[in-house]
This record gives structure tokens, sequence and C-alpha cells, in this order.
């Protein structure tokens, strides 16, 4: 899925705008969120963004047996607006819905991950159909939108460039057709768009807000300048070269603190990681996007499109006998494992799959892809992108751990000029 929140870049990309993050409250944070989603096998409660079963007459309680059914007083139900039950004489009314530097130049000292912001529950006016710019909210329609050309599209939705005309704030709009959701399920999203968008991570995209609009959810975010998968066309197919190490290095600090981010702040994992999903500004930022909202959005339409054929799934994902034991984050670690050999090989590190039982056969019954032993790869690169990569995800360090490792430290403190070298390949101006 190609589908991205960054620009295309035919010409080099202009800086796309950097925004300064506010230190929100901190508040009922996974009560809110357990509303939207179901527990994972974390033991620590993260939770794992999917649809739940939804009982009609009751859609905040998970479906009820048959004989349940017949003993409800569907007069003490929750009833839709304009609708009326038995014994009921009137009509209920309607709710309403409710760091500036380059960062490879001043990342002498690590810098822990803020606090989840909880503006969402403090601010009750924070709704769908709403943006928020730089602390300041915007109620707005698709035609508050000025379309300025498409950015990427893909099996899952299409990314459009486009311009508040209130604020002159360009960002990057993901359309994502989702008719087969129910109503519920789509504010759902929303509302976990609208949470997710409250959030002050600097290795995280910014999410502005969001609506619903003729059977398409619409995720309004920063706009970035390219993506990895992009940089790693120009650089292995155009350029015929390499991504320098120094650079894997940089995006890898990033991603695993904004993985982190989410699993211990926002309790949310993101299932979705992959190349086109690490974005970087002309600051030399790195970010991670699409965090649990699309991943909930892809899950629920695979169903019915593609049966779940996505190349970067953990064998446990994969594997019938093990598929049905929860999300964990070692399932995200193994996505990045196989993102940075790919990033670092220049290629998909297990080819091309025609069928998913390609995949099943490679990806749980062959060994897991791993950097060969020469100069173009340190010892250090090779051990953590082997630690992703261990095939029983048990074994898989988390985040924390994941932090210990020689890469990860040398990184965290080292200045890599990686705005220089995007200008260096054309990537940005």
């Amino acid at each position: 899925d190609s589908a991205l929140p960054h620009a295309q870049h035919a010409r080099p990309a202009r800086c796309a705008q950097s925004h300064t993050y506010s230190s929100p409250e901190k508040k009922r944070a996974s009560f809110y969120l357990t509303l939207l989603s179901t527990r994972s096998q974390e033991p620590e409660g993260t939770i794992e963004a999917s649809v739940r079963p939804v009982n009609v007459y009751n859609p905040g309680k998970m479906s009820a047996k048959p004989a349940q059914l017949k003993k409800m007083n569907l007069s003490k139900q929750p009833r839709l607006p304009g609708l009326k039950t038995p014994g009921s004489a009137t009509t209920p009314t309607p709710t309403k819905p409710t760091n500036g530097g380059d960062l490879i130049n001043s990342a002498s000292t690590p810098t822990p991950p803020p606090a989840a912001s909880q503006r969402a529950l403090s601010n009750p006016g924070l709704a769908m159909d709403e943006l928020v710019i730089k602390g300041k909210k915007y109620r707005f329609t698709p035609d508050d939108l000025e379309e300025l050309g498409p950015l990427g599209a893909g099996n899952y939705g299409t990314v459009l460039k486009m311009n508040h005309k209130a604020t002159g704030t360009e960002m990057a709009v993901k359309k994502i057709p989702v008719p087969e959701l129910r109503v519920n399920q789509k504010d759902n999203i929303v509302e976990l768009a609208v949470v997710m968008g409250t959030g002050t991570c600097p290795d995280i995209v910014e999410y502005y807000g969001c609506l619903i609009r003729e059977g398409d959810v619409w995720i309004c975010m920063e706009l970035l300048d390219s993506s990895m998968d992009k940089i790693s066309d120009r650089v292995y197919q155009q350029l015929q070269s390499t991504i320098p190490e120094e650079i894997l290095g940089k995006m890898t600090v990033s991603v695993i603190r904004a993985l982190n981010y989410l699993k211990t702040d926002m309790k949310i994992i993101h299932r979705d990681v992959k190349p086109s999903n690490v974005l970087v500004n002309c600051l030399g930022q790195f970010k991670l996007c699409d965090f649990g909202i699309a991943g909930q959005l892809v899950d629920s339409i695979a169903l019915t499109r593609d049966v779940g054929c996505r190349p970067y799934m953990a064998p446990e994902r994969i594997d019938p006998s093990t598929a049905g034991i929860g999300y964990t984050i070692q399932s995200d670690v193994w996505s990045f494992g196989i993102t940075l050999v790919e990033l670092a090989l220049g290629s998909f590190p297990y080819g091309k799959w025609t069928t998913i039982f390609e995949q099943l056969n490679a990806v749980v019954n062959g060994p897991a892809p791993n950097l060969p032993e020469n100069d173009r790869y340190s010892p250090e690169l090779r051990e953590f992108g082997a630690a992703c990569l261990m095939k029983t995800a048990t074994e898989r360090p988390d985040y924390e751990k994941l932090m210990e490792y020689e890469f990860f430290k040398k990184y965290i403190t080292a200045e890599v000029g990686v705005a220089t070298w995007l200008k260096n390949i054309g990537i940005i101006e």
C-alpha cells in the first residue's frame, strides 16, 4: 500500500511545515481507548485496534446469545435519534458529535517520549468534522479543503495533498473507503483518530482531525516530504547506490521510540509497520504514521478483499496454528526487522510471492532473512536485525530491550547529516 501522507518527489520537495507540540494532560487514556478497541495478549493491557462484533440492541455491548436477547426490555435499551420504542412517547434529542532543529544534529542526548495527551477527554468540543491546527480548533467540511494533487494510492485508499483554506495549512488527507463497516464502527475509527491526534511524540506524524463523507473516512495529517519506500527506490533503482548505515540507524531510533510511545503511553499496537509508513521531512526527522487507525481499517476490509496477504506479517500472524493468539508488540518488531533488512539490502528479502500459500511456506517454514557478513554491514546492525527477526515471537526482544542494543545506543547520540543526505540524493531542495 503506497497511499501515504508525504509529498511526491518527481521534483525536489519543498520543506514541509514543522510543528512544535505542547505537553497536554494525561488522564484516562486506557479507559477511553478500551471503548474503541479490544485487548491483545500483552500482559500490560496493550490494545489491539480491531473491529468488535456489535449488539444491534445495545451497540456498547458484545453480541448476546439469542436466549438473552428475548429477555431484554427494549424500552430500556438505548434508542436511535428519531425513533420510538415501546412505551416511549417522546423522541430523544440527538447528541452533537463531540523540537524545532534538525533531529540528527541535535540528538546528543536521548529524548524520552512525552506523556500521552488526553485533550479529547478534557475538551468536550473536540470531535469529528473538526481540525486542530497549532492548538486552535476549526469546524470543517470537504468544502473547506482545496485539493492540490495526489500523493499516493494503494489497495485501501488514496492520499491527496490539500490546503486548509482558513489557515493556509497544507496537509495530507488519506481517504479510505469503508462501505463494509457499520456506522458505529466508522464512528469508533474516527474517535480513535481524534484521540491519537492528541499525542505529542515528535517521532509520530501529527494528526489534525478526520471526518466521514459518503462512505469514506478522511484522515487529515501532517504533510512530510517523502517516505522510506520512495527513498529506497530513488537510491537503489535510480542512483544505483545504497542507503548509508547511519541513515538506517537514525531511522531505527525514531521508529523504535515511536512504537514504544504507542505501547507505553497510548496502549496501542501499530500493526502496519513497513517502509511506506516511515516518513521523513526536510529537517531530517523520521516519523511513523498510520498507527492503529489504518491497521483497523485494513484488517476489516481484508476480510473480504485479499485474505490478508501482507508481506510484513510476522510468522505467528500467518501460521494458522498460531494466528488466533492475538497481536502483540513482537509482531511489530518482526515487521520492523523486515523493513530494516529491506532498506539495507535494497530489495524485499523474501522475493515476490504470488499466493498466500507461498508466503506462509516462506515465512513460517523457511529461515528468517538476514544481512550477509561483509564490510557493508556492521556487526551491530546485523545483530539488531537478527534480534528483530527471531522466528519464535517470545524470543524477540521488546522495545525497551531493543534500546539496549549497541546499534540503537550508537545512533541515539550520533550526529548524522540526514537532511544533507536527502538534498544530495535529490529528495528535498
